[in-house]
């Protein structure tokens, strides 16, 4: 059988950058991924937005994870030059009660560390952004925009110059610990043969699969499985370029940030993602979903022309609450939580995960290879 120091399942963003960490500190070390390209499901499927860190609880690994992340990512970006832009994002109050509401956002931002927030009047923020209608608005102008994918394919790079190796097409069937290593049994999905192979360390980042390939692992506790929520996320884009140089965003919704308004480097406007609850990885957008996107969008752009938003895609977040619930943070599940030496499992890794991914890449590289 063969054996590695480390399997990093999954290869999106996450999953990339832990390799890039460990690889670095000299294990050897084997990314398994299911599908025949890197990145293809929610590091793809989001905003490409570089987060600040204001909205998290104060000592939350979210908080934390973010603001480190943030830093680590414009540096890195910098250093590869991975394209991205220091956008700036506008938090804007459309009614006079949501005003108390930037209030809490630049308290909570500057208790995480954020300290970098101006609050604008509904005539400064106009004088930025012609188009806007708001009554107040905070500006957060550490927030940015990230080409994704070729994020992705420095991570995984940096990964390969250190040795790690990649395998795509390969689903990990199931697992099972023994005298002190995990044991895999894989599938190659074009073949259709199976085989096993062994590592002293297990890296679970496989997103929205994580929760499955935990409980697939025999000699795991069960207890420790949490319950995953599937929210869909749908965006929709505008018919030609809108008049926007910031990101702008409402005050937040239950579940997410509301029907925020975001640039990639091109300059072509996205609008959203929405929250809707599912139980399917179901990417299609209906159209029909634009009608309230509309009425959302107007609060802030009342301009928008009838008929010009057109349905773009959609990402399925990796949620460990539910409708109604308080969200949660991130878990980063290690031997002291289930026993299981050089098993770590990510669970619930949605926004900020872009943002953090580094930070997080270093977190578990401190308990795997200290």
């Amino acid at each position: 059988m063969e054996q590695v120091d480390c399997i990093i399942a999954g290869a999106g963003v996450v999953g990339l950058a832990i390799a890039r960490a460990l690889s670095a500190r000299g294990l050897e070390t084997l990314i398994l991924e299911a599908a025949d390209a890197i990145g293809t499901e929610t590091s793809s499927r989001n905003s490409e937005v570089i987060h600040a860190g204001l909205y998290y609880p104060r000592g939350s690994l979210k908080s934390r994870l973010c603001v480190t992340g943030r830093d680590m990512l414009y540096r890195y970006c910098a250093e590869h030059s991975i394209p991205h832009r220091r956008s700036g994002k506008l938090i804007v109050a459309t009614d006079a009660t949501q005003e108390s509401v930037l209030a809490t956002i630049r308290a909570n931002a500057a208790a995480c560390g954020v300290e970098d927030l101006r609050f604008l009047s509904a005539v400064e923020a106009k004088s930025l952004e012609p188009a806007l209608h708001c009554t107040a608005a905070l500006l957060s102008p550490s927030t940015g925009i990230i080409d994704s994918h070729a994020l992705m394919l420095a991570l995984l790079g940096d990964a390969e110059e250190n040795g790690a190796m990649l395998s795509l097409n390969t689903r990990i069937v199931s697992g099972r610990i023994e005298a002190g290593r995990i044991v895999l049994r894989t599938m190659d999905i074009a073949s259709g043969e199976d085989f096993e192979i062994a590592a002293s360390r297990l890296v679970n980042a496989a997103g929205l699969g994580a929760v499955a390939l935990a409980g697939s692992l025999e000699g795991f506790g069960r207890q420790f499985l949490p319950t995953l929520r599937y929210a869909k996320g749908n965006y929709f884009s505008v018919a030609g370029r809108a008049p926007f140089s910031h990101l702008v965003y409402p005050v937040p919704e239950p579940g997410g940030l509301g029907v925020h308004l975001t640039l990639d480097l091109a300059g072509t406007a996205r609008f959203g993602p929405d929250v809707e609850w599912t139980e399917t990885l179901d990417y299609r957008v209906d159209p029909a979903r634009g009608a309230r996107f509309y009425t959302e969008i107007r609060k802030y752009w009342p301009d928008l022309a009838d008929g010009s938003l057109q349905a773009a895609y959609s990402g399925i977040r990796p949620k460990l609450s539910g409708p109604g619930e308080v969200n949660s943070d991130f878990v980063i599940q290690d031997a002291e939580t289930h026993g299981i030496g050089g098993l770590i499992n990510l669970f619930g890794i949605e926004s900020p995960g872009l943002t953090s991914s580094q930070a997080i890449a270093d977190h578990v590289a401190r308990i795997l290879a200290p």
